[in-house]
């Protein structure tokens, strides 16, 4: 896998959380917040969890000194959540798009959210990020069934490329 592999799964990686987005804009605050059987608790703490992830990894990357898990420190409400995902996600992409491909296989070493350190190869880094998120998004769409909301629709890879 390229660089330029990972920069199309940047664009499907947006194309899929502006389709999540449309969803979540649609849905009430107590469709929210409600409880619901998953990873997480609710529909609004897996989007935390999401933004979080691309946010701390597009930090990490970037080598920003002692990235914060935004999850440990978010106060905001929903529509503030989502304009942070639209930040992460272009972030992301910009990081993508702008990371030298001799350097792809070269490791990256930071610190887990637990304070251990670590290392990964930025392949296996950016692998990881576009997956996770991807596993993520899966779990809004059964969530938003649970909590009643039915205008979903998929966003598979393939409806991503069918699309271009």
């Amino acid at each position: 896998m390229t660089l330029p592999y990972f920069q199309e799964l940047a664009n499907y990686n947006i194309w899929a959380n502006d389709i999540n987005i449309g969803w979540l804009e649609s849905i009430t605050e107590e469709q929210w917040n409600q409880p619901v059987v998953s990873s997480f608790g609710s529909i609004g703490e897996t989007v935390l969890h999401i933004v979080g992830a691309e946010k701390i990894w597009v930090d990490r990357i970037n080598k920003v000194d002692s990235p914060i898990w935004l999850p440990n420190i978010f106060k905001g409400n929903k529509k503030e959540i989502i304009e942070l995902w639209k930040s992460a996600s272009t972030n992301l992409k910009a990081c993508v798009d702008q990371f030298d491909p001799e350097a792809m296989h070269t490791n990256l070493s930071f610190k887990r959210i637990n304070g251990d350190a670590y290392e990964m190869t930025h392949y296996h880094v950016f692998a990881h990020v576009f997956n996770h998120s991807t596993y993520h998004r899966g779990q809004i769409l059964l969530m938003l069934r649970q909590v009643g909301y039915e205008q979903v629709s998929g966003t598979d890879m393939l409806g991503f490329f069918r699309k271009k």
